[in-house]
């Protein structure tokens, strides 16, 4: 075991590292080993920011002049204020010239003293070859084209330089009358803004140049900035990348000295404090980064993530270990499973490494931090989902031999101990109830009674009824009817607790639509005789949903859980007890202090308490009675909502059992099952919260697109991902253990995830504390009317159209041609499917029942049984004990 797992794990680091090959190719572009002509520079070390008036000192204006001397061949600067007015007289040391600059707003104060120290710097400094003046000014609209004229001909009468603005292309042909003004014309390309490719960006560069040139044949035309960022986020076809930055620059340079064009690359040195005003992109348009280093070499082959390598070994050796005792310890799985779940294994590992990678290249401010934590957490909630899923769908597909597999016992021989079966009623119809008791009633086992508790039915007309059956039916069936009595269906079931003969061994409980298969309790009591254990658990199955499509949707949605993750769960001794099917040994219960009524879940309850006591369970994966499912997308999301809150309530009274960080009575796997098994309700709160954070970022998307970026896509694709990989596995591990149709296994997955909003809104009620008061789940209802049924899903249809509304204003408003637009409207729509399909099954659920099949199929009643038991009690209340 030890060398195949080896030779598996080995296998699959050579593949992820073959996946890191693949995603980072090195791509080679046209050479350039020359001088570049000239840089914008805005002289700001890493920790400075202008806005702030954190400027540079002079020792850092001289290491900068220094550092670009013998790498370009003259800077172009943007302000003449604060120590930036002191780098013509520092690049006179170095030789390199200047073109001097003013930066023009709409402060008239900041703009005099800009005019008049540009004036004086220029007169001042030789190797101040020209000036500008004003940057992008008329283009912001911060300043006219007259004030424009004004400020150019003050400057052009106190210089003996060229003087001219800086504007972008289409400002000059807009406003052809600047060019007057002006000793030569500089003009601004940025292709990228523009969303142009970095394939053509190059050729659309030298078009632009050359419409300029033949506007203005009579004027000097310089590039005054061209470029491209190596990050951020994608406008159309404009991917802001290093190996972009790099051939978009090596290819432009080396053609603009071939045609002896005058320009400057924008810029020297990434700037991060202009993320405040250009948005994730802004910082990341210099030639070197911030520390001062290269960050693409002109000559040679160029990677978008130099430092890959690096990261794709950290990754290999993280997942290797983990791998490694997966696939040794879990030699149950076929090789193809062990291979599975370690290459799931490798994935989540490179995920997170590449995240690191990526963060790693990022130059990092608060705001910055506070939102990759928050994107952090979300992609650990979503790489734990990943993992539980991913370890689910191997062992249910590859197990090749299960070490606890219980079966039921067909002729059991010996000593068969005394049953006491507790059926507790609310309210309930009474013909219902009496297919119940008719199928108890014919029992085959010996010795068993059978206890009927009614609690706090009002209506004498109603429990009268199933009162006078049971008397009918003989000793072994008695009736209660309690009002007022506390506690719900615990305080019913611990009265009958106590009610209980004394010579009874075994307690039974099943709800009042169930109906059970004579055998049920020959077939499940055996199991007691091993005494260690306490629990014995059969399936809850359902009946007369053939032929109406919504039961049918519930009936294989609930199957699911019965045949995959209980099966999964009693492997490890973690079932989850439910309310119906199950059977307690007596002397157990009582030790444990009976059915808790602190909350509303206490059959589940009941078990965690069972195995913090040391006693075992036992689960068989055979049907041996059938209920029925709820009639109405309301009373399926109510009962939903019941067992998600008190999931949460049991997990608030139980953390010191649960905590995995402390050794308690419960083993680890126990441990693992119960948290990993509510994690999923817990992660559908987080979905709930992350739906609402993504609608408010949207909205800002689309109203302030300024001050509102999209999220990198290495967040947003788990997500999506996530998504993909749950619906696929849903499917798989239909086809691979539930005995239904395809069709079937659709409709499952769309009932389950209608639910999801109604358990994101129990998991963060029951975080809050509260109680909440016990509700049962109507049975035998009449079909709700479309309007009603739209109602039942009132909040879904809200949430899934401003998803839609938030699709659309991010697609029209951004561009569906930008590839980050397109990410982020895929995420919201598919974050919007649950919610359509709570409106689907709603609506599903509102559709004529077929008349041919009815809504419960009843038994003949016995011939003792007075007339009136026979009539139907008062319609349509409330099922008692409903798991």
């Amino acid at each position: 075991m030890r060398k195949s797992a080896l030779l598996l794990v080995l296998l699959v680091a050579a593949i992820n590292i073959a996946a890191w090959t693949l995603l980072n190719p090195a791509r080679d572009f046209r050479p350039y080993a020359g001088l570049i002509k000239g840089v914008s520079l805005s002289p700001y070390q890493k920790h400075q920011d202008p806005i702030a008036e954190k400027f540079p000192s002079l020792e850092d204006l001289d290491s900068d002049l220094r550092f670009l001397a013998d790498k370009v061949g003259g800077v172009r600067l943007y302000s003449s204020l604060e120590t930036v007015g002191e780098v013509p007289r520092i690049a006179a040391k170095y030789g390199l010239a200047v073109t001097a600059g003013a930066w023009l707003d709409k402060r008239a104060d900041n703009n005099r003293a800009e005019i008049a120290n540009l004036i004086r710097i220029a007169r001042a400094n030789k190797n101040v070859k020209r000036v500008i003046v004003g940057n992008e000014s008329v283009m912001r609209a911060d300043v006219s084209v007259k004030e424009m004229v004004g400020y150019l001909r003050q400057v052009r009468n106190r210089v003996k330089v060229p003087v001219s603005t800086a504007e972008t292309w289409d400002v000059w042909l807009k406003y052809p009358e600047l060019a007057r003004e002006v000793d030569f014309i500089s003009i601004h390309v940025l292709p990228y803004w523009e969303g142009v490719p970095a394939d053509v960006a190059v050729d659309y560069i030298f078009r632009r140049y050359h419409e300029i040139k033949a506007a203005f044949p009579d004027k000097h035309v310089a590039l005054g900035e061209v470029g491209w960022p190596s990050d951020g986020r994608s406008i159309g076809g404009s991917v802001a990348s290093l190996s972009n930055q790099a051939k978009v620059l090596r290819e432009f340079i080396a053609r603009a000295e071939a045609e002896r064009i005058d320009y400057y690359v924008i810029e020297a040195f990434d700037q991060p404090w202009k993320f405040q005003i250009e948005g994730l992109t802004g910082g990341y348009w210099g030639i070197f980064s911030a520390d001062r280093e290269a960050k693409f070499s002109f000559v040679g082959p160029v990677e978008d993530r130099p430092d890959w390598r690096l990261y794709a070994v950290l990754a290999t050796v993280l997942a290797l270990l983990p791998g490694y005792l997966f696939a040794r310890r879990n030699w149950r799985l076929a090789p193809a499973g062990r291979f599975f779940f370690a290459a799931l294994i490798q994935g989540v590992v490179s995920v997170m490494v590449w995240t690191a990678m990526i963060g790693a290249m990022k130059y990092w401010t608060i705001g910055t931090g506070i939102v990759w934590g928050v994107l952090a957490i979300a992609q650990i909630l979503v790489v734990v989902l990943l993992l539980s899923d991913g370890f689910t769908l191997a062992e249910m597909t590859w197990t090749r031999h299960w070490r606890r597999k219980f079966e039921t016992f067909v002729d059991p021989k010996g000593r068969l101990p005394k049953v006491s079966i507790h059926l507790p009623i609310h309210n309930e119809p009474a013909e219902m109830v009496r297919e119940t008791l008719d199928a108890l009633a014919a029992l085959d086992y010996p010795d068993f009674e059978v206890l009927v508790i009614d609690n706090n039915t009002k209506d004498a007309a109603v429990w009268r009824p199933v009162e006078d059956y049971c008397r009918a039916l003989g000793p072994r069936f008695r009736f209660f009817h309690l009002d007022p009595w506390p506690g719900f269906k615990a305080g019913a079931l611990n009265f009958a607790l106590r009610e209980t003969s004394p010579d009874a061994e075994v307690v039974a409980v099943i709800d009042s639509d169930y109906v059970v298969e004579p055998r049920w309790l020959k077939a499940m009591v055996p199991h007691f005789r091993d005494h260690r254990v306490a629990l014995v658990q059969s399936p809850q199955d359902h009946r007369a949903w053939d032929g109406d499509a919504f039961k049918e949707m519930l009936n294989w949605e609930y199957a699911g859980f019965f045949q995959i993750g209980m099966v999964q769960r009693n492997e490890r001794d973690a079932i989850i007890q439910h309310g119906t099917m199950t059977m307690v040994r007596k002397t157990a219960l009582l030790l444990v202090d009976g059915w808790s009524e602190k909350t509303i879940c206490e059959d589940a309850e009941l078990g965690l308490k069972l195995y913090e006591a040391g006693w075992q369970s036992v689960y068989v994966p055979e049907t041996l009675g059938r209920g029925l499912v709820p009639d109405s997308f309301e009373g399926y999301k109510k009962q939903r909502f019941r067992w998600a809150f008190g999931a949460m309530q049991i997990m608030r009274m139980h953390w010191d059992a649960l905590n995995p960080f402390k050794k308690t009575a419960l083993s680890p796997a126990q441990k693992l099952h119960f948290i990993g098994g509510w994690a999923p309700w817990v992660a559908d709160a987080a979905y709930l919260l992350f739906v609402l954070s993504s609608l408010l970022w949207t909205v800002g998307l689309v109203a302030a697109p300024k001050y509102f970026e999209f999220p990198l896509a290495i967040f947003v694709i788990p997500t999506v991902a996530m998504f993909v990989f749950k619906l696929v596995q849903s499917l798989w591990l239909y086809k691979a253990r539930v005995a239904c149709t395809p069709l079937q296994r659709v409709g499952a997955a769309i009932a389950g995830m209608a639910l999801t909003h109604s358990i994101s809104k129990a998991m963060l009620q029951g975080l809050s504390g509260k109680e909440k008061p016990f509700f049962r789940t109507p049975k035998c209802e009449e079909k709700v009317g479309l309007k009603k049924a739209v109602l039942g899903a009132w909040d879904e249809t809200l949430i899934a159209a401003a998803l839609w509304l938030g699709t659309a204003g991010v697609l029209l408003g951004r561009g569906a041609y930008d590839s980050e637009a397109r990410i982020w409207a895929i995420m919201l729509l598919i974050q919007s499917v649950p919610y359509a399909a709570a409106l689907l099954t709603s609506l599903i659920g509102a559709l004529p029942a077929p008349e041919a099949q009815p809504q419960i199929a009843t038994r003949p009643a016995p011939a003792t049984a007075p007339a009136q038991a026979a009539q139907p009690g008062a319609a349509l209340a409330t099922q008692a004990g409903d798991d």
